[in-house]
């Protein structure tokens, strides 16, 4: 049996005018970094609920922050501040050290939508290829999965444009590697994304009241 790969999660700390700062027009800043405190708890969970690898929790911002102390749940989920640089160097750092002989999933706390059961099958189609992404319907992307982390997929990626996904299957293509994208999601980065979040997610509204 092929070993479970590990599960990043990259993930800052909920602090007002920090986080969420593009929500911070439709929800303040109290309020966005509410909605932040919420994803964080239900991306953890969700990756806990997948019965994988460790889950290993990477912090933008203070260790001691409240938030993640609960999240490290008195240590089933070990905490590390994030690398230094861009987006993509500080997703390479933690999947290298997030990664098992079954390699390593990487996550945001973007994407509500994304579940235990994408997680196990990401970890399956992980045993068949070299890697595994789940694209957003913005054209992002919400996981990324290697089974060996290369710095290729992370590199002159212009982090936040519409084009992220396309310059990863680019790179992707560039080392030969084998790939699947079992399905798009979506990720709440915008104030368009709040009515749909409210809609199938309730309790998140109540986590902003």
């Amino acid at each position: 049996m092929n070993a479970a790969p590990g599960i990043a999660v990259l993930a800052r700390a909920p602090v007002p005018g920090i986080a969420k700062t593009r929500l911070i027009p439709a929800l303040g800043a109290g309020g966005a970094a509410a909605l932040q405190a919420w994803m964080l708890r239900r991306s953890v969970a969700t990756a806990r609920a997948a019965n994988l690898g460790p889950v290993q929790l990477f912090c933008a911002g203070e260790l001691d922050h409240e938030a993640f102390i609960a999240c490290a749940n008195g240590g089933a989920v070990a905490l590390h501040a994030q690398a230094s640089g861009d987006l993509g160097e500080r997703m390479l750092r933690a999947a290298e050290t997030a990664a098992t002989a079954g390699g390593a999933i990487v996550i945001g706390t973007d994407c509500p939508a994304l579940t235990p059961d994408h997680l196990r099958h990401v970890a399956l189609e992980l045993a068949r290829h070299d890697a595994v992404v789940i694209p957003a319907e913005d054209g992002g992307y919400v996981l990324i999965a290697m089974r060996r982390p290369s710095p290729e997929p992370f590199a002159a990626i212009r982090w936040g444009e519409p084009d992220v996904m396309a310059r990863t299957r680019l790179r992707l293509a560039g080392l030969g590697w084998r790939w699947a994208e079992p399905e798009t999601l979506w990720d709440v980065d915008r104030p368009q994304d709040l009515d749909r979040l409210l809609a199938a997610w309730p309790e998140a509204g109540a986590a902003l009241a």
